[in-house]
């Protein structure tokens, strides 16, 4: 009686490991570098925060003076944010709005190692 063995033999095992490892060898510098998008990702979240926190406190004041918070430059922007403060390691640069100007600003993320992020929201100013 003849008895069938079923399984891979060696010269197929080694061929999916050559094919896994040529599959390994393209991809990974796909994914070498999503910490520099991640951060890029995260700062550009932030400032859209920014802009949109900025937004409301112009509707909000422009109606009644005693709510939301006066802004007169792009740091203060940041106070508009719900609990009023910026994540660790972001600052705004600092430039004058006037009145009634929507203007340019410019956020940074300072990692503790790796490299610089920056992002512009804008910033309306408002008494």
């Amino acid at each position: 009686m003849r008895r069938m063995h079923s399984g891979f033999t060696l010269i197929e095992l080694v061929i999916v490991i050559v094919i896994l490892g040529i599959l390994a060898a393209v991809a990974v510098p796909q994914f070498i570098d999503l910490s520099t998008d991640a951060k890029n990702a995260a700062v550009a979240g932030v400032a859209g925060a920014l802009s949109s926190a900025n937004a409301i406190n112009y509707a909000s004041r422009s109606e009644n003076v005693a709510r939301g918070v006066p802004i007169t430059n792009c740091t203060s922007v940041s106070a508009a944010l719900a609990g009023g403060v910026l994540p660790t390691g972001y600052t705004i640069t600092t430039l004058a709005v006037a009145v009634g100007v929507t203007a340019s600003c410019t956020l940074t993320y300072t990692p503790p190692t790796g490299t610089v992020a920056t992002a512009t929201f804008t910033a309306t100013g408002i008494l």
